[in-house]
Order: structure tokens, then sequence, then C-alpha cells
């Protein structure tokens, strides 16, 4: 469940993954850290998987992204 001030978390997909690190020319190793524990995380996340997280800032959405550690 989902605070309304807490920013939205989604689990991309395998290609979406290979897309991203393609574009960025990086390994998931060289991605930001995101714990297995951390309350955000939606259901079903693994250690490996990439979370996409979106904020809101004012007129426009910012995107973070996370291995799950």
């Amino acid at each position: 469940m989902s605070h309304i001030l807490h920013p939205k978390h989604t689990k991309l997909p395998e290609k979406e993954v290979e897309a991203l690190l393609a574009k960025l020319n990086i390994s998931k190793a060289q991605l930001p850290k995101i714990l297995s524990s951390d309350a955000g995380l939606p259901e079903g996340c693994q250690i490996g998987d990439v979370i996409k997280i979106e904020r809101k800032d004012d007129d426009k959405t910012v995107l973070y992204y996370r291995v799950v550690v």
C-alpha cells in the first residue's frame, strides 16, 4: 500500500531493463541500490530486479532507477 506522499515504485520488465542499461551504457551493478526490505517496493520483488521510482516535482516527473539487493 502506498501513501500519497510516497513516490511510485514499479518493477521493470526484463526487456525494459535491457533497453535502459543499453541506453545508459552501464551494468546492473552500476545502478544505485535499494534494499529488499524497503517498504516502498512492490509485491514480489526479488534481488536483482530493477525498480523505477517516479517522483513528481512541480510540473514534471523525475525518474530514478535502483537495483534490489
